[in-house]
């Protein structure tokens, strides 16, 4: 299975996007599925406060999984992670026209009445699962020219 066909299932399966995403790479990277599911359950909907995308954060864990820096005085990590962070992002902005989920939602899912529009009008349903595969195959670009 891809990784797009993975984190699209997972978020299908009412995991958030960010767990969608990171679990998605979490196995080759050395990550057990289920810990990134784990690690990934607070991220969703931008924290739940609608700001970075969920899926941007579950593709920049994965990014950080594969590029960060883990050991002291390690300046090359350091700057390969920093770069890649950028380069997602400036790629899914490009691509979806932000990287903020309440701009991709087009409204402010901090109130209860932007989540109950997000609702009516099957944003998390249509919207979201676009970000998801977005995120994805960006994570993979970037990972694959490394």
């Amino acid at each position: 299975m891809s990784h797009v066909e993975r984190s699209v299932e997972l978020f299908g399966l009412k995991f958030n996007c960010a767990q969608a995403v990171f679990a998605s790479f979490s196995e080759e990277l050395g990550l057990d599925e289920k810990e990134a599911l784990k690690i990934g359950g607070c991220f969703g909907s931008g924290m739940r406060k609608g700001e970075v995308c969920g899926a941007c954060t579950g593709a920049l864990m994965a990014l950080g999984l594969k590029y960060g820096q883990s050991e002291v005085g390690d300046v090359d990590s350091k700057l390969r992670s920093d770069d890649v962070c950028v380069r997602f992002l400036e790629e899914f902005e490009a691509k979806n026209g932000s990287y903020i989920c309440n701009d991709l939602l087009g409204c402010d899912i901090r109130t209860k009445e932007g989540v109950e529009y997000t609702r009516e009008n099957n944003l998390f349903t249509e919207v979201c699962p676009k970000m998801v595969e977005s995120a994805t195959l960006i994570v993979e670009e970037l990972i694959n020219e490394k």
